[in-house]
């Protein structure tokens, strides 16, 4: 029997990584996607020192924030000829600051990567999945998709679209053989969450690790569990945040961004 096919986009580095190296371990062969293909290349070594050679791990180097970066991964795929079993759409980008004083490149960069890319890779490898009665879109979100955060508006914004689309997509999906899953993690340790200012001003226990977010993430798609939100902390906040008026907690977190634009002064 053929082994299944996981595309796993932004594997070079955290959450993305982790991701490959498990579905590797659970009999998965590999498309991996990414801006840094050297990244890539090495991530591909490591899996064949960990799975030898019986996983097979192919390369894509592939900007999918340009316009014509998820057209050209989808048209790798099908020339070589690849069906596609569990799509993760992992490849995101944050950015932390007033709106008012954001470039428009960075903006736009945010919502074609977190919105856009994600909407054309789903729908160029959906349609092949219903077709077949089997597969698995598992969407990489946070836990900031179920509430406004500002000084992080335009991610915060794109990440409620990735769970909106999600849960719309697992109600329309019912009884056809494919699910689709939301991944929300909290503040993760990762290159991403690191250049993030506002990420220094959280406590080391609200920080999880990658490898756990990543661990937990595929064992709920593969249950086909509609949200995952990785760790009880991470949990409890965002039943707290559900339970609170909306214009409650969004004059809290208010406060909280203006506080720490101030660095903390009182």
């Amino acid at each position: 029997m053929p082994r299944p096919v996981a595309l796993i986009t932004g594997a070079s580095s955290g959450i993305g990584r982790e991701l490959a190296m498990i579905f590797a371990r659970q009999g998965y062969d590999l498309v991996v996607a990414a801006r840094r293909e050297s990244k890539l290349e090495a991530l591909a070594a490591d899996i064949a020192a960990q799975e030898g050679a019986a996983c097979s791990v192919q390369v894509v180097g592939v900007d999918l924030g340009k316009a014509k970066g998820p057209r050209r991964l989808l048209s790798e795929v099908a020339d070589r000829g690849i069906e596609i079993d569990v799509l993760v759409n992992n490849a995101g980008l944050a950015d932390s600051g007033a709106f008012a004083h954001m470039s428009r490149a960075r903006a736009l960069d945010i919502v074609n990567l977190n919105v856009r890319a994600l909407t054309e890779l789903t729908l160029g490898l959906l349609p092949g999945m219903v077709a077949r009665g089997h597969g698995r879109v598992l969407n990489v979100g946070s836990i900031v998709a179920f509430q406004p955060v500002p000084s992080m508006a335009v991610y915060s914004a794109s990440k409620a679209y990735v769970l909106s689309l999600t849960e719309s997509l697992s109600e329309e999906l019912r009884n056809t053989g494919v699910t689709v899953s939301a991944l929300c993690p909290g503040l993760t340790s990762t290159e991403m969450t690191d250049d993030i200012a506002v990420v220094s001003e959280v406590p080391e226990i609200f920080v999880g690790e990658a490898r756990d977010v990543a661990e937990q993430g595929y064992r709920a798609c593969m249950r086909g569990e509609v949200i995952i939100i990785p760790g009880l902390l991470n949990q409890a906040f965002v039943g707290w945040t559900q339970a609170q008026p909306r214009w409650s907690y969004r004059m809290l977190s208010g406060i909280a961004a203006r506080f720490a634009a101030m660095g903390g002064r009182s």
